[in-house]
């Protein structure tokens, strides 16, 4: 795998984990990211990452495959550009229900032998 990519897969790794760090010390509840407008903000700015990323690779290999890319790199663009019509309920739906799947794809891809 070029080095580049590797790196890409690694930066989409480290805003999973640190989306997941958030949760650590205090409960994983969708009460819990919606009273807290610096933790939304903050998993919002992992999302946008991890869709650069997504997109960056995707441009540079078709050989990388990562599950619904192609809806990741939509969700970048829609925090970006439509930020007003971000609902908390889609970014938890991401957070609960794609994020593990993702981190488990990116977990398999990464420890890929060259």
């Amino acid at each position: 795998m070029e080095e580049r990519i590797g790196k890409w897969l690694y930066d989409i790794h480290s805003a999973i984990e640190e989306i997941d760090n958030y949760f650590v010390s205090e409960p994983k509840t969708f009460s819990n990211f919606c009273s807290k407008m610096m933790l939304k903000r903050a998993i919002e700015r992992n999302l946008e990452i991890i869709g650069e990323a997504t997109n960056r690779i995707l441009s540079k290999s078709t050989e990388i495959n990562i599950s619904n890319a192609r809806q990741i790199v939509n969700l970048r663009n829609f925090v970006i550009h439509s930020y007003d019509s971000v609902t908390n309920e889609h970014i938890w739906a991401i957070v609960i229900n794609d994020l593990p799947k993702l981190k488990k794809e990116v977990d398999e891809l990464l420890n890929e032998k060259p």
